[in-house]
């Protein structure tokens, strides 16, 4: 491996981490620029598709939605492969989002085993997030 494609996999990795960090902060608008103009987005929880996103305006519209009714929001990032051609990639990351609301006076924990499927693109000297399918594969409600 050379140093060259050492220095992309961090590259690459630092963006998939930056992006968990902003929505612990649930700052949507910091994570638009980490997303291409016209980037898509389907997410999956449990089988089924809740979001189908294209664009910066829907993703931060539908992110900001959605994290607002959690008072934590809590990513931890595990293992990422990625395939890189040149200024293209795809990877796969695992996360476990822990997310906590307030329901009727009893804080609710939900926690979720995600992967992403992602390809990303290399532009101006940047990786940036094209495609994103997030697959919520399992997910645990309960009271806290």
């Amino acid at each position: 491996m050379t140093n060259h494609e050492i220095a992309q996999r961090i590259a690459l990795r630092e963006l998939v981490d930056t992006f968990s960090n902003l929505a612990d902060e649930k700052n949507v608008a910091a994570q638009i620029p980490l997303f291409t103009a016209d980037a898509h987005i389907n997410v999956v929880m449990e089988g089924k598709e809740v979001f189908d996103l294209k664009g910066h305006p829907q993703i931060l519209e539908a992110f900001s939605g959605y994290l607002a009714q959690f008072s934590v929001v809590y990513h931890q990032n595990g293992q990422q492969t990625v395939t890189i051609n040149e200024n293209s990639a795809s990877g796969i990351a695992y996360c476990q989002v822990t997310l906590i609301k307030e329901d009727n006076g009893q804080r609710i924990k939900q926690t979720s085993g995600v992967r992403y499927h992602d390809r990303y693109v290399f532009q101006n000297g940047k990786w940036f997030i094209a495609e994103r399918l997030s697959n919520f594969m399992w997910t645990d409600i309960h009271p806290m």
